[in-house]
């Protein structure tokens, strides 16, 4: 295991592959944006089923997840923000060293 030291939930996010990249060729973007998916592949595994239950129990994740649905994103998509959302809400817990309080709706 490396001892990885992270400024930034962003860093941590770009890190675990779960940043969106796009596809472009030249000048030009063809297709969708897609998750860089650098890093460990079993951390992002385990976040996509957190994410999953996320978007039904975590009021967080929740808002995230539906915000972009209606915006017509993808259900893949949406879930991959979602998978964000969750790193960004533990690099929290774990940089100010307090218990994860599910009403605090700061950015949510």
């Amino acid at each position: 295991m490396h001892n990885h030291d992270f400024g930034s939930a962003e860093q941590l996010a770009a890190y675990l592959g779960l940043i969106p990249v796009e596809r472009q060729s030249g000048s030009s973007v063809l297709g969708r944006a897609r998750m860089s998916k650098a890093g460990p592949a079993r951390i992002r595994a385990v976040l996509y089923m957190a994410a999953v239950v996320g978007t039904r129990y975590n009021p967080h994740v929740k808002a995230v997840y539906e915000r972009l649905l209606a915006r017509g994103k993808s259900k893949m998509s949406s879930l991959g923000a979602a998978m964000r959302k969750l790193v960004h809400l533990c690099f929290g817990v774990i940089k100010t060293q307090q218990p994860y309080q599910h009403d605090y709706l700061k950015n949510a």
